[in-house]
């Protein structure tokens, strides 16, 4: 197949899957010694290099690697991605020993863990890339994204989104190393990255409580770091503790309160725009899976961050799935899955969260001041139309590869499938200002509202477990120089060693059963004091 365009010509040549050809945009290829496949797993040893002389210029198969030239572990990844006929692969630039290498890509900062991902499902190719770039503008991270074309073994794959893996990193989750002999006071609180997504009794633990809206449900939560086989037990035990017991502050009576309650637990900011971005893209997956949430170390903030945001292929589009994804006038919340018996079962706090009107005047007002700038309709618009041109020969090849415009692939859904780019673009772009104009008048809150506590100074107090029997921590987000037990009489059973830290284990198991009084005294000079019951 040749074309010609004005000033400029494209050679193309397939035939039983090979292509020898000039890109216009980053070329990846890939070839395996002895041109074998690349399996599920584990990852086997390939070469990889990356082509990209700029806008403009063309990039041959044939030419150096000027981004990337050396060895890398490749693998497919995914689940249900992976049984597509585009395959998604998870790899690792090494070295000539076989050591990890970071390295940046494609303008990405250096890192060693990377993804191909297919495009098989996603025929406007952003759904992921858009998810990340419009978390980003909210001020958090999101994997970064290039557009690519890939070759292995001598076949022309097509289009895929070169990503970053979602890891603890200075340039990606920016927590703390937490070491395997980091086991108590600050060291234990962080950082941590877990998930709700697919689970095992190998890599996940057990929610102490059900789903507001499905109370006969089971919520698995899955380490993601440190992994599961680098963890400690009291690494484990810290982070099932802090998460009960925000769980247990959810579902209590004084959950609202903004200095003990769900708001010292959670980075509220990054609950409120992850919710705007799973609805405004209505992603059926948001909340049951690759679901991922982190913490820092209680020095560095210790509250759980909701995000980075993963796994959008699914979304922006009306699926037959739950009732609400298959609605084609832009209605249904996402956080609603649990209406249907989804699996897995995800905790969507969301549920509880809306029934506090300032976290819900919070999130009217914050959408709304997005809607006036990156989210706006013309924004975004601007942004899918700049790719459109971007990959507009590239689509051609990539189409050529998989003869799919037209056809039902990948997520099912629901109505008209183009049979040209154009028009899929076209229908991706109409999904979204339909969904945009259904949140406008739909979206919960009052952004004329009460926003809650406004200019004082909030101390955040935890104390984990409550009830507790043997070991409690006892935490601030300020420097505690001591703390005093007290029986409600006021007697002092127990004063907390005089060093300050932003995280305590005591050990309470001597303490006879009762109810006490937990007061901390901060380096600043001010005091908070919570109650604690020993079983």
């Amino acid at each position: 197949m040749r074309a010609y365009l004005p000033g400029l010509l494209l050679i193309f040549l397939f035939s039983a899957g090979f292509a020898q050809e000039a890109v216009d945009i980053p070329l990846v290829v890939i070839e395996v010694n002895g041109g074998f496949p690349i399996p599920d797993e584990p990852k086997i040893v390939a070469h990889m290099k990356i082509i990209d002389h700029g806008p403009g210029n063309l990039n041959y198969a044939s030419d150096s690697g000027n981004i990337y030239d050396g060895n890398v572990g490749i693998e497919i990844r995914g689940a249900y991605s992976a049984s597509l006929p585009q395959k998604p692969y998870g790899f690792e630039t090494r070295t000539d020993a076989g050591e990890n290498l970071n390295v940046p890509l494609l303008g990405m900062p250096e890192e060693n863990d990377w993804i191909l991902l297919a495009n098989y499902n996603d025929k406007s190719f952003l759904r992921n890339a858009l998810a990340g770039q419009l978390f980003r503008s909210m001020g958090h991270y999101a994997p970064r994204t290039r557009h690519c074309e890939l070759i292995v073994n001598n076949s022309y794959d097509g289009i895929y989104v070169l990503t970053e893996k979602i890891k603890r990193d200075k340039n990606r989750v920016d927590i703390a190393r937490l070491e395997a002999t980091e086991n108590y006071g600050d060291d234990v609180t962080g950082g941590y990255i877990f998930k709700t997504d697919y689970y095992s009794s190998y890599d996940s633990w057990t929610s102490a409580y059900p789903p507001f809206d499905r109370p006969d449900g089971t919520v698995y939560f899955v380490y993601d770091y440190p992994d599961p086989e680098d963890i400690t037990e009291n690494q484990k035990l810290y982070l099932q503790a802090y998460v009960d017991s925000f769980e247990e502050t959810l579902h209590g009576s004084g959950y609202k309160n903004p200095l003990t309650g769900y708001a010292a637990y959670i980075d509220v900011n990054s609950f409120l725009d992850y919710f705007i971005l799973s609805e405004v893209s209505r992603n059926v997956d948001a909340y049951k899976k690759s679901r991922f949430l982190f913490k820092d170390k209680e020095s560095k903030g210790g509250k759980i961050h909701s995000g980075p945001p993963w796994d959008y292929d699914w979304a922006w589009k009306d699926i037959w799935d739950c009732h609400m994804f298959a609605n084609t006038d832009g209605s249904g919340w996402a956080y609603q899955v649990n209406d249907c018996d989804v699996w897995p079962t995800p905790p969507v706090y969301m549920t509880r969260l809306l029934q506090d009107e300032h976290f819900a005047n919070k999130l009217k007002l914050r959408y709304e001041t997005y809607r006036n700038s990156f989210l706006s309709t013309e924004s975004i618009i601007a942004y899918i139309d700049s790719v459109t041109i971007y990959l507009n020969e590239a689509q051609k090849r990539h189409y050529t590869r998989w003869d799919i415009l037209g056809e039902n692939v990948g997520a099912p859904e629901v109505g008209y499938i183009p049979t040209t780019f154009n028009s899929e673009m076209g229908k991706f772009k109409n999904w979204i200002e339909t969904r945009l104009n259904w949140l406008d008048s739909n979206m919960p809150g009052d952004a004329d509202g009460p926003l809650g506590l406004s200019g004082q100074k909030e101390i955040t107090f935890r104390i984990f477990p409550n009830p507790a029997s043997d070991l409690v921590y006892i935490e601030s987000d300020q420097l505690i120089s001591r703390i005093e037990i007290l029986q409600m009489s006021g007697i002092r059973v127990l004063l907390g060693q005089d060093e300050t830290a932003y995280s305590l284990g005591v050990d309470v198991s001597a303490l006879p059963p009762g109810l006490y009084l937990v007061q901390i005294f901060l380096e600043g000079g001010e005091r908070a004091s919570m109650k604690l019951v020993i079983n």
